[in-house]
């Protein structure tokens, strides 16, 4: 722990690379710890990606390799570890723990993004790998020609199932509510696709099968009417939770689990910034995320100033 960095930028997805990035044009000593092996985070998992200015229709693994090149170019510093631990968090010089050693600095941008929230039925875990997914263009080959159920109403789901009808035979699209989320551009595309039917004001409340999905039950919101669907596949597209578990007793938490910061991504911690999904805001995508790394990294330098 010999060097003291000016900033450690924990997660290397759009907020942890635009960070990244506006770091090393401030050139300040920065370190991006990524516990995986991929930079990108959630997008790389995308199939495309239609409203990144700029860049209509690109492949999200493509913009995800083009936020990491911009970073190298740079000359950015990235280290494969998993943070275990932060430790001396409200003193001027903290420390990152991780399983990769230790590392001193003065500032850390938490950009740990999210993960996808569970449907928490049974049998979601006895086929998770088995025909319950939660990334459609992960696992959607596996189903060409069959029938397969997506799970939520928001942008997620929407462009699963979109991307789900070009391969499969059918495609139903569970809802909870009456009316989808996704922006409308989308939900024209869904409505327009011969292969998929929206069941609305419904939920899944079981996943059967053998060795793999054989089939869902659902139930009517309203009415308390169970039906069964027979699938091959459920693809779960129900929100996020953000990854803020480590930060627990460190920071301010809302109820949902997200950091509780504003567009300075500052947090209630002197030096300590929380950008992209992790941070509480209104609307979380790619372009925000972005727009958070460099926001934070302008607050770092307002904070190494002074």
């Amino acid at each position: 722990m010999s060097e003291i960095y000016d900033l450690i930028i924990i997660g290397s997805g759009p907020a942890g690379l635009a960070a990244a990035i506006y770091a090393e044009r401030a050139k300040l000593s920065a370190l991006v710890i990524e516990k995986e092996y991929i930079s990108g985070g959630q997008v790389v998992n995308t199939y495309e990606v239609d409203n990144y200015p700029g860049v209509p229709g690109i492949g999200g693994f493509e913009l995800g390799m083009k936020f990491r090149e911009h970073a190298d170019g740079l000359g950015a510093k990235f280290l494969i570890a998993e943070v275990q631990s932060i430790q001396n968090i409200e003193e001027k010089v903290k420390t990152v723990c991780t399983d990769n050693g230790n590392f001193e600095t003065k500032a850390i941008i938490l950009a740990t993004g999210a993960k996808h929230r569970d449907l928490g039925v049974p049998g979601e875990k006895d086929f998770a790998g088995q025909g319950v997914s939660y990334c459609a263009t992960c696992d959607g080959a596996f189903f060409k020609g069959r029938t397969v159920v997506v799970v939520g109403g928001g942008d997620v789901a929407v462009e699963d199932a979109l991307f789900l009808a070009r391969g499969c035979e059918k495609v139903y699209l569970v809802h909870r509510r009456d009316s989808l989320r996704a922006a409308r551009r989308l939900q024209e595309a869904l409505f327009a696709a011969e292969n998929v039917e929206v069941i609305w004001n419904t939920i899944v409340t079981e996943i059967c099968g053998d060795d793999h999905v054989e089939a869902v039950w659902t139930e009517d919101v309203k009415t308390g009417e169970r039906k069964a669907l027979t699938v091959d596949g459920v693809f779960v597209a129900v929100g996020m939770l953000p990854n803020s578990s480590l930060l627990k007793g460190l920071v301010e938490i809302d109820e949902q689990g997200y950091v509780a910061a504003g567009e300075n991504c500052e947090t209630n911690v002197t030096g300590v910034l929380a950008a992209g999904d992790v941070r509480t805001k209104s609307l979380r995508q790619i372009v925000t995320a972005a727009a958070d790394g460099a926001n934070a990294v302008n607050s770092v330098q307002n904070l190494l100033v002074f």
